[in-house]
Formats: structure tokens, C-alpha cells, sequence
């Protein structure tokens, strides 16, 4: 009944508190994450140092979006089916498996775009 008596700058700013909360569970907390976020620290300096287009950062930081959303939904959907059923269930394992393949998806995604953005830039550089 509070929430409603918040004003609504007031309730946007809890909503970022816990966003920067989830955040950083996230990234102190899930390997996946972690791996991940290394990932795209790398390709940032990839970007740089190729001096890629400003649609190709805009791309390449998308797809780092998606990468990192889809493992962390995926973090989410693990969390949540191994509290409703800690152990092994098969449509458990199914539900587990499918948010897998989603993050799993937007990897194959990543590395697709990567190829098509860098391989150009790599021939370039030793030709």
C-alpha cells in the first residue's frame, strides 16, 4: 500500500536501486556472467583498436546487451525452478535446458556478428 504512496520518481529510483542490486549479484555471483562480461570487455578493445564504424558499436554493444540479458534470464529461470524443485525432475531439466539454449543462441548470435565485423578487419591488417 506504500508503493502507492510513493511518488513515481520516487518509485523509479528503487526500481534502479534493485536493477544495480541485481546487477552486481550477477556479476560477483555467476560465472556464466563473469565470463561474459570479460567477453565483451575484450571486444570493447577489440572496437577500439580496429576503429570500428559507429554502426558497427552499435551493433557489437547491442549484441553484448542481448549476450548478458539472455545468461542473466537464464541465471533466473535456474534459480527459480531449483527453489520450486531442488532435485532432478525432467521437466525441470527440460525448462533449465531451453533457457540454456536461449543464452546459448545469443552466444552463436555474437560470434556470428563478431566474424562478420573483425575477420574483414583482421584480412585488412595482415594484407
Amino acid at each position: 500500500m506504500s508503493e502507492t504512496k510513493d511518488g513515481f520518481i520516487k518509485r523509479r529510483l528503487k526500481g534502479i536501486k534493485y536493477s544495480l542490486k541485481g546487477i552486481l549479484i550477477l556479476i560477483t555471483t555467476e560465472d556464466s556472467i563473469k565470463a561474459q562480461f570479460i567477453i565483451g570487455l575484450f571486444v570493447i578493445v577489440a572496437g577500439v583498436f580496429f576503429h570500428i564504424s559507429a554502426i558497427e558499436w552499435m551493433i557489437q554493444l547491442g549484441i553484448i546487451g542481448l549476450v548478458l540479458v539472455a545468461e542473466a534470464l537464464n541465471t533466473a529461470v535456474e534459480k527459480v525452478a531449483d527453489f520450486i524443485h531442488p532435485e532432478y525432475h525432467n521437466k525441470i531439466g527440460i525448462i533449465k535446458d531451453v533457457a540454456a539454449g536461449a543464452a546459448g543462441l545469443a552466444a552463436i548470435i555474437s560470434i556470428i556478428i563478431g566474424c562478420v565485423i573483425y575477420i574483414p578487419k583482421i584480412i585488412d591488417l595482415f594484407s
